[in-house]
């Protein structure tokens, strides 16, 4: 055995205590049985989406005008030199970590191959529910993503065929952070900040069929899909739309994936349309400006307001300017799969996966932002980070929502300049939001919720995440 194969059999025996279960087939076997091909490799691809729609509730019926108004989870399998991978992503606000843990299992044990070479993430939309009311219980998915995961990597698996892979990014001005102090209240709050730094990078993963056409594509934007929370109707926001738009501009012949960079503190730049939903359904007067978000939504996400019906006019513009940024988002993508270059159709697929260990907090006060935070000692909190490479091509994860500056470290370190970093992937860890350690100091309701000491997470992260690319 070379030293090479020796380092990924020791790596995969670190992850698998690291993670409770083994994988049916481990790196290091990956990589001996990759040294025995003989000859050029030939990378195949297939892609499927399945509907994952929650049933209508006729007291909140949807509008059935909007590609965004339907929730999908999508699979992209590849293979190449007997190594397999997947890229499955959801229009679901987030998955635990029990579900993904099933999920990951059971397409690993389809795919033959360690979970390491699978990334499961969730495009974070937050009406990716049912419609109505929220109600308390278990995340919306809970019950069939690991199945319906399965079947959409079983339907991807049967339609493999020769391909080639490429990576290239764009960029979009459609986010801001969302750490800032108040003009009013002289206290931190959650509000566009224009001079903090936010990632504007598009980047674009997409997988070619070997006469050019693209085959599926696997998009990464850092922006909070909040404009339809608590508007009591389904739909996947900007994230579902930017998927349909550029699925239909291929004729649906495409699969689109998108995933979320470093959006922890970063919000889309404009959240007026869906303040006034909220205004229409609490009563509180539409000025036609833009109001302060917070002071209209905080009554309804507390409680204190009957959730009252919503204003169709007020609604359908809502949904046009989701529909509108998914466009322009899904023009970017599109611009950066037309111009990409440099394709591999005999890549090298290896993943890795591993923990690192941060002191945690626990929070003994409940306020919403503004204050300090009163805390005590909490159970140390696990973050886990894995990069999955197809060649010279990294797709860097945490199982988290993390900060600008760390998502910025995580690329800037990177061993190789092609570098996407997906978050809300892979399971889910306990930390909450996962600041960097500059932003500790900004009494958010983000800040104040972490249950991660600072000095640790950032450092972690992102030097965790370089050595894995590095091995």
């Amino acid at each position: 055995m070379n030293l090479r194969a020796l380092r990924g059999l020791i790596a995969a025996a670190v992850l698998t205590v690291s993670i409770g279960f083994s994988p049916l087939v481990s790196t290091a076997d990956n990589q001996v049985a990759q040294s025995k091909e003989q000859g050029k490799g030939q990378l195949r691809a297939g892609a499927a989406r399945i509907d994952v729609t929650p049933a209508v509730n006729p007291k909140y019926p949807p509008l059935n005008e909007y590609e965004h108004e339907r929730l999908y989870v999508r699979a992209i399998v590849f293979e190449n030199r007997g190594v397999r991978g997947a890229l499955i992503g959801a229009d679901l606000s987030g998955i635990e970590e029990p579900v993904w843990a099933d999920a990951v299992k059971k397409v690993a044990a389809e795919l033959r191959t360690p979970i390491e070479n699978i990334i499961i993430s969730a495009t974070h939309t937050h009406s990716g529910q049912p419609a109505g009311p929220p109600v308390s219980g278990p995340r919306y998915g809970t019950d069939f993503l690991a199945k319906v995961a399965l079947q959409a990597v079983k339907q991807a698996k049967t339609r493999l065929v020769p391909a080639q892979v490429g990576y290239s990014t764009g960029e979009a001005a459609l986010n801001v952070n969302r750490d800032v102090i108040s003009p009013d209240t002289h206290k931190w709050t959650q509000a566009a900040n224009f001079d903090a730094p936010v990632d504007k990078t598009v980047g674009v993963l997409t997988f070619y069929r070997t006469n050019g056409t693209p085959l599926a594509t696997y998009a990464n934007y850092a922006m909070h899909p909040v404009n339809g929370y608590l508007n009591g109707l389904t739909t996947a926001d900007f994230a579902g739309a930017t998927s349909r738009y550029v699925e239909q501009a291929f004729g649906d012949d495409v699969v689109a994936v998108f995933t979320q960079g470093a959006s922890g503190d970063v919000n889309p730049r404009w959240l007026r349309t869906g303040t006034n939903v909220l205004a229409s359904r609490s009563d509180v007067p539409i000025t036609g400006y833009e109001m302060v978000r917070e002071t209209v939504e905080a009554p309804i996400r507390d409680g204190k307001v009957p959730y009252g019906d919503v204003d169709p006019k007020v609604l359908r513009q809502l949904f046009n300017y989701m529909e509108a940024v998914g466009i322009v988002l899904g023009e970017e993508v599109i611009r950066v799969m037309s111009h990409t270059d440099q394709k591999a159709a005999d890549p090298v697929i290896h993943g890795r996966q591993t923990m690192i260990t941060c002191a945690g907090r626990t929070r003994l006060d409940n306020a919403r932002e503004g204050v300090p935070g009163v805390y005590e000692d909490g159970p140390d909190v696990a973050i886990r980070l894995g990069a999955l490479e197809l060649g010279d091509i990294a797709l860097a994860t945490t199982d988290a929502e993390v900060y600008t500056k760390i998502g910025l470290r995580v690329k800037k370190q990177s061993p190789l300049s092609k570098t996407m970093y997906v978050t809300l992937a892979n399971g889910k860890a306990a930390s909450g939001y996962v600041p960097d350690d500059e932003s500790y100091g900004h009494l958010t309701f983000q800040v104040l919720g972490s249950r991660v000491k600072p000095g640790c997470a950032e450092d972690g992260i992102a030097d965790g995440i370089a050595q894995l690319i590095s091995q």
